[in-house]
Protein backbone atom coordinates (compact mmCIF):
# COMPACT_ATOMS: atom_id res chain seq x y z
CA UNK A 1 0.00 0.00 0.00
CA UNK A 2 1.32 3.77 -1.37
CA UNK A 3 2.90 5.71 1.89
CA UNK A 4 0.79 8.57 0.75
CA UNK A 5 -2.77 8.54 -0.07
CA UNK A 6 -3.53 8.88 -4.27
CA UNK A 7 -4.55 11.64 -5.39
CA UNK A 8 -8.42 11.38 -6.19
CA UNK A 9 -8.86 13.06 -9.81
CA UNK A 10 -12.32 13.71 -9.48
CA UNK A 11 -11.02 15.89 -6.90
CA UNK A 12 -8.30 18.34 -8.47
CA UNK A 13 -9.31 21.33 -10.31
CA UNK A 14 -7.79 23.44 -13.03
CA UNK A 15 -5.10 22.46 -15.18
CA UNK A 16 -4.61 19.11 -13.20
CA UNK A 17 -8.48 18.27 -13.51
CA UNK A 18 -7.82 19.14 -17.12
CA UNK A 19 -4.93 16.41 -17.44
CA UNK A 20 -7.00 14.03 -15.26
CA UNK A 21 -9.86 14.26 -17.57
CA UNK A 22 -8.04 13.39 -20.82
CA UNK A 23 -5.93 10.41 -19.55
CA UNK A 24 -7.17 7.13 -20.87
CA UNK A 25 -6.18 5.78 -17.45
CA UNK A 26 -5.46 7.43 -14.37
CA UNK A 27 -1.93 5.76 -13.54
CA UNK A 28 -1.66 5.74 -9.87
CA UNK A 29 2.01 7.15 -10.51
CA UNK A 30 0.22 10.58 -12.09
CA UNK A 31 -2.22 10.26 -8.95
CA UNK A 32 1.30 10.38 -6.82
CA UNK A 33 2.61 12.96 -8.93
CA UNK A 34 -0.42 15.16 -8.28
CA UNK A 35 0.84 15.65 -5.08
CA UNK A 36 3.21 17.82 -6.20
CA UNK A 37 0.62 20.37 -7.14
CA UNK A 38 3.02 22.80 -8.71
CA UNK A 39 5.51 20.57 -10.59
CA UNK A 40 2.26 18.11 -12.15
CA UNK A 41 1.86 19.83 -15.42
CA UNK A 42 5.56 20.57 -16.42
CA UNK A 43 6.61 17.50 -15.21
CA UNK A 44 3.43 15.83 -17.43
CA UNK A 45 4.92 18.08 -20.28
CA UNK A 46 8.67 17.25 -19.97
CA UNK A 47 7.71 13.30 -20.18
CA UNK A 48 5.64 14.00 -23.32
CA UNK A 49 8.67 15.48 -24.88
CA UNK A 50 10.81 12.69 -24.11
CA UNK A 51 8.28 10.21 -25.51
CA UNK A 52 7.60 12.20 -28.75
CA UNK A 53 9.43 14.70 -29.50
CA UNK A 54 13.32 13.78 -29.18
CA UNK A 55 15.43 13.19 -31.84
CA UNK A 56 17.17 10.08 -30.20
CA UNK A 57 15.09 7.02 -31.40
CA UNK A 58 12.32 5.48 -29.83
CA UNK A 59 13.84 2.03 -29.14
CA UNK A 60 17.11 4.06 -27.69
CA UNK A 61 14.80 5.83 -25.65
CA UNK A 62 13.10 2.55 -24.87
CA UNK A 63 16.52 0.81 -23.96
CA UNK A 64 17.82 3.82 -21.73
CA UNK A 65 14.56 3.96 -19.77
CA UNK A 66 14.21 0.42 -18.89
CA UNK A 67 17.81 0.46 -18.21
CA UNK A 68 17.38 3.15 -15.67
CA UNK A 69 14.25 1.25 -14.18
CA UNK A 70 16.39 -1.84 -13.99
CA UNK A 71 19.42 0.10 -12.45
CA UNK A 72 17.20 2.00 -10.04
CA UNK A 73 15.00 -0.54 -8.41
CA UNK A 74 12.26 0.94 -10.44
CA UNK A 75 9.32 -1.79 -10.63
CA UNK A 76 6.88 0.38 -11.35
CA UNK A 77 8.35 1.86 -14.42
CA UNK A 78 9.63 -1.07 -15.52
CA UNK A 79 5.91 -2.44 -15.98
CA UNK A 80 4.33 -0.18 -17.90
CA UNK A 81 7.48 0.30 -20.13
CA UNK A 82 8.30 -3.15 -21.41
CA UNK A 83 4.97 -3.15 -23.26
CA UNK A 84 5.92 0.32 -24.75
CA UNK A 85 9.84 -0.89 -25.03
CA UNK A 86 8.15 -3.87 -27.32
CA UNK A 87 5.71 -2.15 -29.52
CA UNK A 88 8.00 0.03 -30.46
CA UNK A 89 10.46 -2.77 -31.37
CA UNK A 90 12.64 -3.67 -28.53
CA UNK A 91 12.90 -7.44 -28.91
CA UNK A 92 12.36 -9.34 -25.94
CA UNK A 93 16.03 -10.81 -26.06
CA UNK A 94 17.28 -7.00 -25.59
CA UNK A 95 14.67 -6.91 -22.82
CA UNK A 96 15.73 -10.31 -20.73
CA UNK A 97 19.27 -8.37 -21.16
CA UNK A 98 18.57 -5.35 -19.49
CA UNK A 99 16.88 -7.08 -16.40
CA UNK A 100 19.97 -9.43 -16.00
CA UNK A 101 22.14 -5.87 -16.80
CA UNK A 102 24.24 -7.30 -19.53
CA UNK A 103 24.75 -4.65 -22.03
CA UNK A 104 27.09 -6.13 -24.06
CA UNK A 105 25.13 -8.95 -25.60
CA UNK A 106 24.60 -9.71 -29.14
CA UNK A 107 21.45 -8.75 -28.43
CA UNK A 108 22.63 -5.08 -29.21
CA UNK A 109 24.27 -3.70 -32.07
CA UNK A 110 27.41 -1.29 -31.53
CA UNK A 111 25.64 1.50 -31.20
CA UNK A 112 22.76 0.53 -28.53
CA UNK A 113 25.93 -1.30 -27.07
CA UNK A 114 27.36 2.28 -26.19
CA UNK A 115 24.05 3.77 -25.51
CA UNK A 116 23.39 1.60 -22.74
CA UNK A 117 27.31 1.63 -21.21
CA UNK A 118 26.96 5.37 -21.47
CA UNK A 119 23.69 5.09 -19.79
CA UNK A 120 25.47 2.74 -16.67
CA UNK A 121 27.81 5.46 -15.93
CA UNK A 122 25.39 8.12 -16.03
CA UNK A 123 23.06 6.41 -13.67
CA UNK A 124 25.60 4.84 -11.86
CA UNK A 125 28.44 6.87 -11.54
CA UNK A 126 27.05 10.41 -12.79
CA UNK A 127 30.16 11.37 -14.42
CA UNK A 128 31.32 9.52 -17.82
CA UNK A 129 34.58 8.16 -18.53
CA UNK A 130 36.39 9.71 -22.03
CA UNK A 131 36.48 5.70 -23.53
CA UNK A 132 32.73 5.36 -22.52
CA UNK A 133 31.77 9.53 -23.74
CA UNK A 134 33.71 8.55 -26.95
CA UNK A 135 31.61 5.11 -27.71
CA UNK A 136 28.76 7.16 -27.24
CA UNK A 137 29.80 10.35 -29.40
CA UNK A 138 30.87 7.47 -32.31
CA UNK A 139 27.23 6.58 -32.47
CA UNK A 140 25.37 9.65 -31.21
CA UNK A 141 24.96 13.68 -32.39
CA UNK A 142 24.99 16.11 -29.45
CA UNK A 143 21.42 16.32 -29.32
CA UNK A 144 21.06 12.48 -28.99
CA UNK A 145 23.43 12.37 -25.83
CA UNK A 146 21.92 15.31 -23.90
CA UNK A 147 18.14 13.68 -24.78
CA UNK A 148 20.06 10.58 -23.09
CA UNK A 149 20.93 11.99 -20.11
CA UNK A 150 17.67 14.12 -19.49
CA UNK A 151 15.77 11.01 -20.16
CA UNK A 152 17.68 8.41 -17.70
CA UNK A 153 17.93 11.79 -15.49
CA UNK A 154 13.78 11.77 -15.67
CA UNK A 155 13.02 8.23 -15.08
CA UNK A 156 14.97 7.98 -12.19
CA UNK A 157 13.07 10.66 -10.65
CA UNK A 158 10.23 8.81 -11.18
CA UNK A 159 11.83 5.74 -10.04
CA UNK A 160 12.50 7.16 -6.51
CA UNK A 161 9.34 8.71 -6.70
CA UNK A 162 7.12 5.21 -7.20
CA UNK A 163 9.88 3.33 -4.89
CA UNK A 164 10.16 6.01 -1.73
CA UNK A 165 6.37 6.32 -1.70
CA UNK A 166 5.78 2.86 -2.29
CA UNK A 167 3.34 3.37 -5.07
CA UNK A 168 1.12 0.85 -5.86
CA UNK A 169 1.57 -1.04 -9.44
CA UNK A 170 -0.69 -0.82 -12.06
CA UNK A 171 -1.75 -3.40 -14.38
CA UNK A 172 0.67 -2.68 -17.57
CA UNK A 173 -1.09 0.31 -19.47
CA UNK A 174 1.65 1.61 -20.76
CA UNK A 175 0.91 1.34 -24.73
CA UNK A 176 -2.54 2.86 -24.05
CA UNK A 177 -1.03 6.06 -22.12
CA UNK A 178 1.74 6.29 -24.58
CA UNK A 179 -0.81 6.48 -27.57
CA UNK A 180 -2.99 8.63 -25.73
CA UNK A 181 -0.13 11.00 -24.90
CA UNK A 182 1.00 10.94 -29.05
CA UNK A 183 -1.79 12.47 -29.67
CA UNK A 184 -1.44 15.12 -26.77
CA UNK A 185 -4.51 14.02 -24.40
CA UNK A 186 -2.56 12.98 -21.46
CA UNK A 187 0.69 14.87 -21.08
CA UNK A 188 -0.67 18.84 -21.18
CA UNK A 189 -3.56 20.88 -20.23
CA UNK A 190 -2.24 23.38 -23.15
Amino acid sequence: MARLPLIDPEKTSGDTRTAFDRMPVKLNIFRMLAHAETNFIPAMRFANSILHKQKLSHVNRELLILQAAQREGGAYEWRQHVPIALGLGVTQPQIDCIEQGNYADAAFNAAEQALLAFGREVVDNVRVPEPVFAGMRAHFGEQEIVESIMTIGFYMMMARLTEATETDLDPAAGMTVYESSKRGKAASAD
